[in-house]
C-alpha cells in the first residue's frame, strides 16, 4: 500500500499479529505501544535498522529484504524466530546475547564474512547461505544447534567446528571451496552428524569421493541428499580398517 507512516497503529494496543510487508516504511517506533504483539512481518520495506523497543511477548519477526546493516537493538526476551534474509548485514557482532529463546535465525543473502557474534545457546536452526563467509568462529556456544546451512559461501577450511556442537545433525556446505579430504576430516568432532552436503566443492570431483567421505565419517546416513547404502558403508569400513592396520 506504499505506507510510510504507521502512527495510527498506536491506538490498537491489543494487536497480536501485524503484517506490514511491501510498503515504504523506515520507522517502526509506533509499534512500541503494541505490548501484546506476538508476530510481526515487515518484509520488503526501507528499514535500515532492526532496532525496536523491547516487546515482552514477541515471538516471531521477519525483516526480510530491507536495507538493514547490523543486528543491534534486537532484545525481545521471548523471540523464538528471527529472519533478516536478504539485507546488507556484514557482521553478527551486536546481536544480543539475551535472546535466550531464539531457536531459528535466518541470515541468508547478506554480506557476512565470519560467524563471530552468533553466541546463542538455545539456537537450533541457523541459515547462513549466500553470504561471503571465509571463517567459522565462535561456534562453540551453539550446543543445541541441529541444522546449519552454509551453502554458497567462501569457505576453504573447516576449522571452527567443535565437540561442544553435540546436537548438529544436518550440515550443508554446498558450493564452497573445500578442496581436500583433510578438511572433511575436521567434521569428525561432530558426534551426531547424520546428513552432509558437499556438492559443488572441489573435493566432490575427486575419485571415489563418496567412499572417501564415508571412510572419514562412518556415522553419516545421507551424503549429498542420497542415503548411504549398506554396501557403501561396508566397503568404507573395510578400507578404514585396512588403513588403520597399515599405520600401526
Amino acid at each position: 500500500r506504499d505506507l510510510t507512516d504507521i502512527s495510527l497503529l498506536e491506538c490498537f494496543i491489543h494487536l497480536r499479529y501485524v503484517d506490514l510487508s511491501e510498503n515504504k516504511l523506515q520507522d517502526l517506533s509506533p509499534l512500541s505501544r503494541l505490548t501484546h504483539l506476538l508476530w510481526l512481518k515487515v518484509d520488503g520495506n526501507l528499514l535500515t535498522s532492526a532496532c525496536m523497543q523491547e516487546l515482552p511477548y514477541l515471538q516471531i519477526i521477519s525483516f526480510a529484504h530491507n536495507h538493514i546493516k547490523d543486528m543491534e537493538g534486537i532484545t525481545h526476551p521471548r523471540l523464538a524466530s528471527l529472519s533478516l534474509k536478504g539485507n546488507k548485514i556484514q557482521t553478527a557482532l551486536g546481536l544480543s546475547q539475551a535472546l535466550f529463546s531464539l531457536h531459528n535465525l535466518e541470515l541468508r543473502g547478506n554480506k557476512l564474512e565470519s560467524t563471530t557474534g552468533l553466541c546463542l545457546p538455545k539456537l537450533k536452526n541457523l541459515y547462513l547461505a549466500q553470504n561471503a563467509i571465509r571463517s567459522l568462529e565462535s561456534l562453540e556456544a551453539l550446543e543445541q544447534l541441529t541444522t546449519l546451512h552454509l551453502r554458497d559461501n567462501h569457505l576453504e577450511t573447516l576449522d571452527g567446528f567443535c565437540s561442544s556442537m553435540k546436537c548438529l545433525q544436518y550440515l550443508n556446505l554446498r558450493n564452497n571451496g573445500i578442496s581436500n579430504f583433510q578438511e572433511v576430516a575436521k567434521l569428525q568432532v561432530l558426534p551426531m552428524l547424520q546428513a552432509l552436503v558437499l556438492l559443488d566443492n572441489p573435493c566432490s570431483d575427486e575419485p571415489n569421493y563418496r567412499l572417501e567421505v564415508l571412510i572419514l565419517l562412518p556415522h553419516l546416513e545421507r551424503l549429498d541428499k542420497e542415503s548411504v547404502e549398506q554396501d557403501e558403508r561396508a566397503e568404507a569400513n573395510e578400507i578404514r580398517q585396512k588403513r588403520q592396520e597399515e599405520e600401526k
